[in-house]
């Protein structure tokens, strides 16, 4: 279908990539830039799994699949306006409904999870939506997660079942060469400015962009007393900071107080904010 659709561009041609889902590497943690191919991996295992299990015939040289009872996905970015709930919100009802209602028969999809709240937050809840899908004790669930926390490849050292893999990219002259593949190992970096240099911001914002990337990139015990580590210092400074009420504000779950139970803890929120 993805061929179709791009009219067999010879140069754009669908590239296969195999998946080997078992007992030993239960959980892909799958890393690598936006627009190399991640979310598409995710739809093919998936799509290829429902031809399966209907007894279809399958796009494959060789495909061995045991039964599965259901396929959970968590793709993609939406909110509920309507109902009040945020993108962040819909995504972890989402996330709770796959971890309430998976088995070990079932095949999970996870793309980004945690991208809807601040960076600690975020790497937090996926971390231990890894976990818990991983572990015997919970899911034991074959699993595909798709992740930005370059810090979650740590998992791989943890847990048995988890292993890295990544979508294989190239830089050729400053720019970064999507090759579509999926490869063993984590990937070390997002290529987030190449893919907006891609999408054409103004070459002042990408300048801009590398400059404060190297920046905050900069080990904390660099030269004391530099120009540069000042700057760096500053520039950390000038940076908007998390405030404790903001973050606790994130956390509370409106859906399951009561009126009362919301103003009277507004009302806290309200004097500590005049206290402090």
């Amino acid at each position: 279908m993805v061929e179709a659709a791009l009219d067999g561009a010879r140069s754009r041609a669908f590239s296969a990539n195999d998946c080997h889902l078992e007992e030993s590497r239960r959980l892909w943690l799958l890393t690598g830039p936006n627009m190399a191919g991640k979310s598409t991996y995710l739809r093919q295992v998936a799509l290829i799994v429902l031809l399966a299990q209907i007894g279809s015939f399958v796009p494959a040289t060789e495909a061995h699949i045991g039964l599965v009872d259901r396929i959970f996905t968590r793709v993609g970015a939406s909110d509920n306006l309507a109902a009040g709930q945020s993108t962040f919100m819909v995504e972890m009802m989402e996330s709770a409904h796959i971890l309430h209602c998976a088995t070990q028969r079932s095949l999970i999809l996870l793309d980004e999870i945690g991208r809807g709240t601040s960076t600690y937050d975020g790497l937090s809840i996926a971390w231990a939506i890894a976990e818990y899908i991983h572990d015997r004790q919970h899911l034991g669930a074959r699993t595909l997660f798709a992740t930005h926390y370059h810090e979650m490849t740590q998992l791989e050292a943890l847990r048995e079942g988890i292993k890295n893999f990544r979508v294989e990219v190239q830089e050729r002259d400053g720019d970064v060469v999507f090759l579509r593949k999926i490869v063993r190992g984590g990937a070390d970096r997002s290529y987030g400015i190449h893919v907006a240099k891609l999408a054409g911001l103004p070459p002042s914002v990408i300048n801009r962009a590398q400059e404060v990337l190297m920046k905050l990139e900069q080990p904390a015990a660099s030269t004391e007393a530099s120009p540069v580590s000042r700057e760096t210092d500053h520039l950390h400074a000038s940076l908007p900071q998390p405030h404790p009420l903001i973050d606790e504000v994130r956390q509370i779950d409106l859906f399951s107080m009561t009126p009362i139970e919301a103003l009277n803890r507004l009302a806290d929120l309200q004097k500590r904010a005049t206290n402090s």
